[in-house]
C-alpha cells in the first residue's frame, strides 16, 4: 500500500487538468508499483456509502464493474485499487481469506461518508468475501484542529459518530474525521496500522480547503505479486 503526494502530481480527471497528463502520471505511479498501465482501478466518488466489488480483469467471478464505478469504496479479490482525496480521509484495507487469497479495499471517507458508515460497509463487504485479519491504513486528511464546520453540522455528524466531535485550534466547532474513521474501524475489529498527517498543514499534500483548485493524491493498495 502507499499514499502519493503532490510530487506525483494530480491523479484526478475531474478537476480540470489535462487528461493526457493525468493518465501519464497514473502510468508513472503504476510503473513505480510494478504494474502495467491501467493497473489501478479508480472510481467516481460521490460522497456516499456505496461499496463496489471489482472482479478480476478477465471478468471471472462476480460481474465486473464499469471502468470507473460510481461508489465511495471498492473491494477486490486482489485487483489493485485506488482512492483519491484532497482533505477527505483515504483508507486502504487488506485482509486474507482462510485459504490465503487476498481481499483488498479502499474507501473515500469524507464527512458524508463517515456519517453514513462507508467504512463499516466496506469491512462488511470484505468479510462477505471471506476476509480475515483485516488491517487498515488511514491516509493524510484534514485534521480536527483545522476542519472548521458549523456547530449544527458538528452536532449532526457527532450524533452518528461521536469520535468526530472536536474544536479547532482557534476554538470554533470542528470535525475530526480521522478520529471518526479510526473509531469505526476499531469497532469493526480492524487493526489500524497507520494514520497520516494533516493535508492543510503540509505543503507536499493537496488540500481543497487550502486551495479549491487543488489536485488529488491517491491511496493505493495492491498485492505486489
Amino acid at each position: 500500500m502507499a499514499f502519493t503526494d503532490a510530487g506525483a502530481g494530480n491523479l484526478a480527471l475531474h478537476v480540470g487538468d489535462d487528461p493526457v497528463e493525468v493518465r501519464r502520471r497514473r502510468e508513472l505511479v503504476e510503473a513505480e508499483a510494478g504494474l502495467a498501465a491501467g493497473g489501478f482501478q479508480y472510481m467516481n466518488q460521490v460522497h456516499g456509502n456505496t461499496v463496489a466489488f471489482i472482479g478480476d480483469s478477465d471478468g471471472d467471478g462476480e460481474a465486473a464493474c464499469p471502468a470507473a464505478p460510481t461508489a465511495d469504496a471498492m473491494v477486490s479479490s486482489g485487483r489493485p485499487l485506488a482512492v483519491m482525496v484532497a482533505d477527505c480521509v483515504p483508507v486502504v484495507l487488506a485482509g486474507t481469506t482462510s485459504g490465503g487469497q487476498p481481499v483488498l479495499a479502499v474507501a473515500h471517507a469524507g464527512r458524508p461518508g463517515v456519517a453514513s458508515g462507508v467504512l463499516p460497509a466496506t469491512v462488511e463487504r470484505m468479510r462477505a468475501e471471506g476476509a480475515e485479519d483485516i488491517r487498515a491504513w488511514i491516509g493524510p486528511s484534514i485534521c480536527g484542529s483545522c476542519y472548521e464546520v458549523p456547530e449544527g453540522m458538528r452536532d449532526d455528524v457527532a450524533a452518528a459518530v461521536p469520535a468526530t466531535w472536536t474544536t479547532t485550534s482557534w476554538g470554533t466547532p470542528g470535525l475530526d474525521l480521522p478520529a471518526g474513521a479510526r473509531s469505526q474501524l476499531e469497532a469493526c475489529g480492524v487493526v489500524v496500522e497507520y494514520s497520516g498527517p494533516c493535508t492543510l498543514e503540509n505543503d507536499n499534500l493537496f488540500s481543497y480547503r487550502g486551495n479549491p483548485a487543488a489536485g488529488r493524491f491517491a491511496g493505493l493498495v495492491w498485492t505486489g505479486e
